[in-house]
């Protein structure tokens, strides 16, 4: 692998890369970074946890002249998680520059957006709908725009924003530099990119198994009833860093991540039904460490890429293969190891086989752990805990009382004893949570990957159906739902708890198209609808 210095990045650009750590560029860095350098248009093929936000990010900061005071660079990303996450790594790699960059995204104040644009940054990155809206209402004009990149663009016409992409990539001068990244290439991606971009280089470090080598991933089988002990004791026992539990419904991520924190770890949840002020604070608490368990739902998912995850734990079955590898790929990010652990009930080792066979990944299967092994694990995380301290020179006002504490007491007394406190009380808080249909595997038609479509409607849970027909999945409060077709479909996708969501009859609301029924209304975008 290249190192940095021979991409012939300037200094305050180098200076960034070095601060964050990075040493040598990833595959998809090593070839896309000095085709972006030249200019030329590229359709970048990687899974997520590759790199590609620096892929595209370093390039982009080099060109970029500071001197400028008009946006030369858009960045359209899925989801408004994704928008920031982006948007927090472009302002890393570009503060020694000087480099303004903005986030835009639906659920935020559009008036502060408003005022956050007069700032004059050079870089946009937002989500379709959003981005529209600013630019009926003439906030946001790209006349200037040197540079469009768009990143998970699979994700983006899965979610129905096709129109919307071709809307704003029309309004951008035809001598613009495109870059296109996408994990999968189905036809819709080929024909946008055969419409917008020029003689594009195709860049791909695809893997020949779809699921990062670094994950190791496993399977516990375990009753529906018993699936919280079970949680229990797995998260004592492996004492994750980070962990991420995936939920299959909003539901289920309330009283999950209730039980958790009655039981005393540190966690929160994340679901569609939260504002944004309260997904973010969410989030800031994961990130900087003030909780180590998230629990979160699919979609509220889509996006997260946080440093350090050491674990994602699949409470609830993912409803498809793709939604598997969505998950896990939460973990063993950046040359980093991760575990990826499944509970399974045993109506569902069908489905479970399923996953194996598109993903092409044998997962192992692991015991329930014993609660002896629980205890010893939650022993070893406090003892490891102690040691760190020590390691660290930590804890130097406390020596004067550990002296007084060492003349009067037992020194392995004393330790066995702080030892117990810092492990927490071993008194069980019971827990009950309503319990969730199993998945069951249907006949499928046709590989996912190969074909680069998805199945249609391919599962059925019961009351819950979590089919997909190419669509985006949407979170669940009761186990209803419904799914949308990339854009094509007749209808917007079922919102969450009933009605169609992407449509309002009250006025003032943009519909599905993009069109503002009342003029003098705040328009809402579609993530308005979709991240509700």
């Amino acid at each position: 692998m290249k190192t940095f210095n021979e991409f012939g990045l300037e200094p305050k650009v180098l200076q960034a890369i070095t601060e964050l750590g990075y040493e040598e560029s990833t595959p998809i860095q090593e070839a896309t970074i000095p085709l972006a350098m030249e200019g030329r248009d590229l359709i970048g093929q990687a899974q997520t946890g590759t790199g590609k936000t620096a892929a595209f990010g370093i390039p982009l900061i080099h060109k970029i002249q500071v001197k400028e005071e008009k946006i030369v660079a858009l960045i359209m990303c899925p989801t408004r998680e994704l928008a920031i996450q982006v948007a927090e790594d472009i302002e890393k790699l570009g503060r020694f520059k000087g480099i303004r960059s903005l986030p835009i995204y639906g659920g935020q104040d559009i008036v502060k957006q408003i005022r956050s644009l007069k700032k004059k940054p050079q870089i946009i990155i937002g989500t379709p709908g959003r981005l529209l809206d600013h630019i009926n209402r003439k906030t946001i004009k790209l006349e200037d725009v040197q540079t469009v990149i768009l990143d998970e663009a699979d994700e983006m016409l899965d979610m129905g924003f096709m129109e919307d992409i071709q809307s704003i990539l029309k309004l951008v001068p035809a001598t613009r530099h495109t870059m296109l990244f996408s994990a999968t290439m189905p036809m819709n991606i080929q024909k946008l990119a055969q419409q917008f971009l020029r003689n594009p280089e195709h860049v791909s470090v695809m893997s020949k198994n779809i699921t990062a080598p670094l994950i190791h991933q496993a399977y516990i089988e375990v009753h529906e009833k018993q699936k919280f002990e079970a949680l229990s004791r797995l998260i004592d026992m492996e004492a994750p860093d980070l962990a991420i539990i995936f939920g299959r419904t909003k539901r289920r991520v309330d009283e999950l991540s209730e039980a958790l924190q009655k039981r005393g770890y540190s966690a929160d949840g994340l679901h569609g039904d939260l504002s944004q002020n309260q997904r973010d604070a969410v989030m800031r608490k994961f990130r900087d460490g003030s909780i180590d368990v998230l629990v979160a739902t699919d979609v509220a998912a889509r996006g997260l890429d946080v440093s350090g995850v050491s674990h994602v734990i699949n409470f609830d079955m993912p409803q498809d293969p793709e939604s598997y590898v969505h998950r896990i790929g939460r973990t063993g990010r950046a040359g980093k190891e991760g575990k990826a652990l499944t509970f399974v009930t045993p109506r569902e080792i069908d489905h479970l086989h399923f996953i194996e066979k598109v993903t092409k990944h044998k997962i192992d299967k692991k015991p329930l752990p014993s609660m002896a092994e629980a205890i010893e694990g939650k022993q070893k995380a406090t003892a490891e805990r102690i040691l760190d301290a020590v390691q660290n020179e930590k804890g130097h006002e406390f020596r004067g009382l550990a002296i007084q504490l060492l003349e009067q007491y037992d020194s392995v007394n004393l330790l066995s004893c702080a030892l117990q406190l810092l492990t927490g009380d071993s008194k069980e808080v019971s827990v009950e949570l309503t319990p969730e249909d199993p998945l069951r595997a249907k006949k499928r038609h046709g590989d996912i990957r190969s074909s680069g479509r998805r199945p249609s409607a391919p599962y059925s849970s019961g009351s819950s159906s979590g089919g997909s027909s190419g669509g985006r999945r949407y979170d669940r409060s009761s186990g209803s739902g419904g799914s949308s077709t990339g854009g094509s479909s007749s209808r917007p996708p079922r919102k969450e708890g009933g009605g169609w969501e992407g449509r309002d009859s009250r006025p003032g609301n943009r519909d599905y198209k993009g069109t503002n029924r009342d003029a003098n209304k705040s328009p809402r975008s579609k993530e308005d609808f979709v991240n509700k």
